[in-house]
């Protein structure tokens, strides 16, 4: 019998490479749909030479400064120029937390930091897990969750630190009360979602993190965010 999770893990291994190498030909024609943005600020209007313009201002998410699993303080900032995929769980969850965990980890390995059997400079990525139950989840427990999964410290932070600024965070930034619905409980988050954020802190997406077609997707718009920065830097996303 086949195994699925081993499946997945070698198609997402597979497929970013491959997707980069793709998109990066295809990237100035139509065929390439960029991941949308989510939620408006506001829109700026102004007139030049008689034509009226308008310019969409994004909603970019706050900072915040929390503990990661090896005791360091850390923020949004230290971030700066990386695309996010963040998830919410808790280390004694006994349903969704697992499966999400382990589903990050087959991400973290195909975008192995510095794997020079790659063509594709993967340190623009970092994985955040808010533990959403942070009086329990102190950082010396994220570290023995991290260490039982195999976590790679450098590009996964779990974080830990007051519950207030872990709440705002998800139901105010992230906003996971609009797309959970009904389904979100403000006291307590339980949600499969994971959640792409791009370099200029715009949410870019939004995945049910326990289905793996919804990961392959994830994995692909990873790569897509990718040559959006390159491309406006103007930097080849290949190494040579």
């Amino acid at each position: 019998m086949v195994n699925k999770s081993a499946v997945l893990g070698v198609l997402l291994a597979l497929i970013l490479p491959l997707l980069c190498y793709w998109v990066f030909n295809y990237y100035s024609g139509d065929a390439v749909h960029m991941p949308r943005r989510y939620y408006v600020d506001t829109v700026l209007t102004k007139v030049v030479n008689g034509k009226e313009s308008t310019d969409t201002v994004w909603h970019k998410l706050a900072d915040f400064t929390l503990i990661n699993q090896l005791g360091d303080t850390v923020s949004m900032a230290d971030l700066n120029g990386k695309v996010i995929v963040a998830d919410f769980f808790f280390t004694h969850c006994p349903s969704i937390c697992p499966t999400l965990t382990n589903n990050m980890k087959k991400l973290q390995n195909a975008l192995k930091l510095k794997d020079d059997t790659r063509l594709v400079d993967t340190t623009f990525v970092q994985f955040l897990s808010f533990s959403v139950d942070p009086v329990r989840d102190s950082a010396v427990q994220l570290k023995k969750y991290a260490d039982r999964y195999g976590v790679n410290h450098e590009v996964w932070w779990m974080l830990t630190g007051p519950k207030k600024t872990i709440y705002d965070f998800a139901l105010n930034e992230v906003k996971l009360g609009i797309v959970d619905g009904e389904g979100v409980d403000s006291n307590f988050i339980h949600t499969e979602k994971m959640v792409l954020i791009d370099k200029d802190r715009v949410v870019r997406g939004y995945y049910n993190g326990l289905d793996s077609m919804a990961m392959r997707d994830l994995a692909a718009d990873i790569v897509l965010l990718m040559l959006e920065k390159d491309k406006k830097k103007k930097r080849n996303p290949f190494r040579k």
